[in-house]
């Protein structure tokens, strides 16, 4: 170590070379790294849709989802499969372990599945991957201050506003959603056609024959050829009124005599005709007035925020080429991810300056405090170039890691600068205090640097969501404390050494001391065992607090936004879902009043490209309201949803589920369910229901939950055509034929295009609506036989079977609520299993709370293991460091000490535990551990220059109390801004910072207390073993 520093010392033009040199490397990585929201997480997840008619779901699960679901399970690394069969379709969700690579899984199900796609009975199957990125980046609101016609609307967003944007770097696709298209319709008159014995298909093949171009082959003439062409294109109203469907014979009366002649039969004669719009697939509003949606989606690992830029940008510039149109920006994630960028960065800034306040404080001089200020940018410019070369991006999981760095950066640098400077106080030359006060302290900051390093392995290792997400923060604090080790061996005694080259050793007295330590410490040996035993009791006491606190999985967060998802009785038409949205738009404007920023609903099914789980159940009757706060509002989402929830309970057959907007952390991390999910499993799906009934009921009683819903629903109504086969066969009929007439009575028919205004129309042949009453009078035809359906069919009314839910090969029944804030998840998991602990059920029924429960029990046991093995790692390196087995046992006393703080701030603040506290913790176990590796090696190195024990304890003591001081205080509070802040960055990062900050209090206390009494115990210990040793070998 002495000749490391040395050398920085006599060259400080190649260390100064060499800094330059990171800092401009530093610079151009900056500017290559992605920036995110969150690190590249490949969610392993694969949907697989099948459709298969309009088979009932127990059809479609025997046939079909029992032997995917055999398969899936059976691939390597799938952790559970599950599925939902619904009349016609079923989805099966496979999920794989974190560590397995999704192409090849996606292939190998692909191969696996590649026999039923052979199957003739499936009229399609799907296989899509789950990309947790597919969220559209913006959501645009399109509206006109005159234009209400959506087809209008819709040729400026398709033609001009998404081409233009589709051409932008980095944009993968842009969706039209609430649009309408143009159609030529022709509304037939039924009791006129049976009149002139016309048939739909009559008409629909006249209008088809009539409506084309034919190439008649070609003329030569002189040398040239001529095409020829038949041009018989129909175009306007007028073309398709005058067009001739049919003929009648008509009697005419010609010197008198009485013929018969034939007459054309126009369209006009029976049907009216007509430019219309098609019915919209979903309607969509903006603040109540209705608009298209433009969901615009990024091309996968592109830069979102750039993206974002470039399309705020590129609107900007449409908006003002196109007067009279509104583009109202709804969602944002760029906005989302750049102030969340922002405030890591504003944090982290604030918590670099409180660090500098401190130093100056304490030691009093601007030279010596802008030498240790120097080490926090080089080592955060030093940390770019290995994230770059790491593949890491700039989000805020990596910029979080920064940040709870920032104040242990300048650690090392504070304890050789505050060494250096002490022996330079006590008269050493200027050189010979930066090499002598570094090579002291050189072993124990590399030291303390490994065991904060250490900690972050089994981190890295982590199976599963947690170790996924952390993985890169880890890396980043690892990278961080390797940059800072090397300033401080290097670039701090030459800089001292450079500034202070020809100045007098400095006056003592300016400085900050801390003199009445070693007196205190004096008295403090003396009841050594009093100390130790209060330190137990207190560690014991602390321990005894955590089931009071309570844990959960992730950590609420607290936004603007929130989602609200909807759904009406099954068979509920889109127009009376739109009018029940409006309603509830009016409901929510009333209520926010003021406080409302954008409220944006979406009627219908989705047609988007996100390939998610719950697409499967939207239709017609499923309608999503997005709800934006004001910046300003002083209400939180969370309150507004309870309010919601109480006003909405009693709309009759309205199912309402909540989402807040915590982007796509969730659908990463798989847990966008509602908190609470509590699962039946069983075979009988009537015995399912009872007991879903009854554990529903059971919660309703529990406190803390609102918003309870079964996943089990009425079926949609239906119409069952039971088709005679005696009687069809003998009026010389098949069920294809009689099912065709139907549909075509019912639903009208297509007959081709037509092309206007350089767009293509569909030509839609209508019918007039039919009552159910008037299904039994449709006529069915057979050659020249004409008869009613009720003659040859049973015409019966029923609700279609219920959806199955499938899980790991069994059938279950789920019920979901939303937790109240500050209410603890595992609490809440035990009351209610507690509580259904009575339920009578079949031995083979059982009833498990899962969802984020399952997660939090599991990831909780992985951070147990991940605890304990940092804690073994962090002795592996003190042994090593100190050359003896039992020294690393007093330093690892610091980490119940440190343990205790954590529990304490939580007790005390009312905040549950979760993942990022106990990731806080385990960090704490590689910082708290630093301070009594300062004080025990400089105790150490006293014994050996031959310094008495109980005496060597008090100098050092005395010598390290500043910089431990020192250290501690510039940790807690460069990581005091951190607690503080708003929105899902804040809620990730605050859990962490207050469990170290509430470590590093305790530990630091604790350590000037009771590791110094520790130190003589086992010292002591030590001196018996040796010395009963040294006896034995004497013998």
């Amino acid at each position: 170590m002495k000749k490391l520093t040395q050398f920085s010392v006599n060259y400080p033009v190649t260390i100064l070379m060499v800094v330059l040199g990171v800092i401009l490397l530093g610079y151009i990585s900056y500017d290559k790294l992605g920036v995110d929201l969150f690190p590249d997480l490949n969610s392993p997840r694969i949907f697989v849709e099948i459709k298969s008619g309009e088979r009932p779901p127990e059809e479609m699960e025997k046939q079909f989802v029992e032997n995917i679901e055999a398969l899936a399970i059976r691939q390597s690394d799938v952790i559970q499969v599950t599925s939902v069969s619904k009349v016609g379709s079923a989805q099966i969700t496979v999920e794989y372990a974190w560590n397995k690579d999704m192409d090849e899984a996606f292939l190998d199900l692909q191969k696996a599945l590649n026999t039923l796609t052979q199957n003739s009975e499936i009229d399609d199957l799907k296989i899509t991957q789950h990309d947790p990125n597919t969220s559209p980046v913006m959501i645009i609101g399109l509206t006109h201050t005159e234009i209400n016609d959506m087809n209008e609307i819709r040729k400026v967003a398709e033609n001009y506003i998404r081409n233009e944007l589709v051409r932008l770097e980095g944009v993968a696709e842009v969706e039209l959603s609430g649009q309408e298209e143009s159609e030529v319709i022709i509304q037939t008159d039924q009791y006129r056609m049976d009149a002139q014995n016309l048939s739909m298909d009559d008409i629909s093949s006249r209008i088809q024959n009539f409506n084309r171009n034919v190439s008649g082959g070609r003329i030569s003439e002189m040398g040239l050829q001529y095409i020829v062409k038949g041009v018989s294109l129909l175009d306007d109203t007028e073309d398709f009124e005058n067009l001739i469907v049919g003929y009648k014979a008509v009697q005419v009366e010609t010197e008198g005599q009485n013929t018969f002649e034939r007459a054309p039969i126009y369209l006009k004669d029976v049907a009216t005709i007509s430019f219309g719009n098609k019915d919209p697939e979903n309607i969509v509003h903006i603040n109540g007035q209705r608009c298209i949606g433009l969901s615009i989606y990024k091309e996968t690992k592109f830069n979102t925020v750039k993206s974002v830029e470039q399309i705020n940008e590129s609107l900007a510039q449409i908006e003002k080429a196109l007067p009279g149109y509104e583009l109202t920006n709804v969602t944002n994630q760029g906005k989302f991810i750049s102030t969340a960028i922002k405030e890591v960065k504003d944090t982290a800034l604030l918590g670099i300056l409180l660090a500098i306040v401190v130093l100056f404080l304490f030691l009093r001089r601007f030279g010596t405090t802008l030498i240790v200020s120097v080490a926090i940018p080089v080592s955060i410019i030093a940390t770019f170039n290995l994230m770059y070369f790491n593949e890491l991006t700039i989000n805020i999981m990596t910029l979080g890691g920064l940040a709870l760095g920032a104040g242990m950066l300048v650690d090392n640098a504070i304890v050789v600068m505050e060494n250096i400077f002490r022996n330079h106080e006590n008269g050493m030359s200027v050189k010979e205090a930066a090499i002598v006060g570094t090579s002291q302290v050189g072993g124990a900051i590399t030291a303390s640097t490994l065991t904060t390093i250490i900690v972050f392995l089994p981190i890295v290792y982590l199976h599963g969501a947690s170790g996924e997400l952390f993985k890169d923060q880890a890396w980043t604090v690892a990278f961080s404390l390797v940059s800072s080790l090397f300033v401080a061996i290097f670039l701090i005694p030459m800089m001292y050494h450079r500034i202070y080259k020809n100045k007098k050793a400095p006056v003592k007295h300016k400085s900050v001391k801390v003199g009445g330590y070693g007196r205190f410490l004096e008295k403090v040996l003396k009841i050594k065992w009093v100390v130790i035993f209060l330190g137990v009791i207190l560690v014991a006491g602390s321990f005894l607090l955590v089931p009071y606190i309570g844990t959960e999985f992730m950590p609420k967060t607290e936004t603007r936004e929130f989602t609200i998802e909807m759904k009406l009785q099954e068979g509920t038409e889109l127009e009376r879902t739109e009018a029940t949205v409006k309603n509830i738009e009016t409901i929510l404007s009333d209520y926010l009043g003021e406080n409302l920023d954008i409220i944006y609903s979406q009627a219908g099914p989705s047609s988007g490209i996100e390939g998610d789980a719950s697409s499967v159940f939207e239709g017609e009757n499923t309608a999503e309201i997005k709800v934006i706060l004001k910046e300003e509002t002083t209400i939180s989402s969370a309150t507004v949803i309870a309010s919601i929830d109480k006003l909405m309970a009693d709309i009759p057959s309205l199912e309402v589920s909540f989402s807040q907007e915590e982007s796509a952390l969730n659908s990463i991390l798989g847990t966008d369910e509602a908190p609470v999910v509590v699962e039946v499993r069983g075979e009988d799906l009537d015995e399912i229901e009872s007991i879903v009934n009854q554990v529903k009921d059971k919660m309703l009683g529990i406190g803390g939950l609102f918003n309870i819903q079964t996943s089990i629903e009425d079926g949609a109504p239906e119409v069952e055509v039971t088709v005679d086969r005696v009687r069809a066969g003998m009026y010389n009929v098949d069920i294809n034929t009689v099912i065709t007439q139907i549909q075509d009575q019912l639903e009208g028919k297509n007959a081709g295009q037509l092309e206007k205004d350089g767009e293509m129309r569909d030509i839609t042949i209508k019918v007039p609506e039919k009552g159910l009453n008037e299904i039994s009078d449709l006529i069915i035809t057979s050659g020249t036989q004409v008869f009613r359906l009720s003659e040859i069919a049973d015409i019966s009314y029923g609700v279609s079977p219920k959806e199955i839910f499938r899980r790991n090969q069994n059938r279950i029944g789920k019920v979901t609520a939303q937790m109240e804030k500050g209410v603890a998840l595992d609490k809440v998991a035990n009351t209610i299993r507690n509580e259904t602990a009575n339920i009578d059920m079949q031995p083979d029924y059982r009833i498990l709370v899962t969802g984020e429960e399952e997660k939090r029990q599991e990831s909780m046991t992985n951070l147990g293991f991940a605890l304990l093995l940092s804690i073994v790692l962090v002795y592996m390196v003190l042994a090593s460091q100190f050359e003896s087995l039992i020294h690393p046992f007093t330093i690892l006393l610091t980490i119940p000490l440190a343990v205790v703080g954590s529990i304490l701030i939580f007790f005390i603040m009312g905040i549950t535990l979760n993942i990022m506290a106990i990731i806080g913790i385990i960090m704490l176990v590689g910082i708290a551990v630093n301070d009594s590796i300062i004080l025990v090696d400089r105790i150490n190195q006293l014994i050996r220059d031959g310094v008495d024990r109980t005496q060597a304890i008090l100098q050092a003591g005395q010598q390290r109390i500043r910089p431990i001081i020192m250290t501690s205080l510039t940790t807690i509070l460069a990581l005091l801004p951190l607690t503080i802040g708003f929105g899902e960055s804040a809620s990730l990062r605050s859990p962490m910072a207050l469990a170290v900050i509430g470590g590093l209090v305790t530990s630091t206390l604790l350590t000037l207390v009771v590791i110094p009494c520790a130190y003589d115990i086992f010292d002591r210990v030590r001196g018996i073993l040796v010395g009963n040793r040294k006896e034995i070998e004497y013998k």
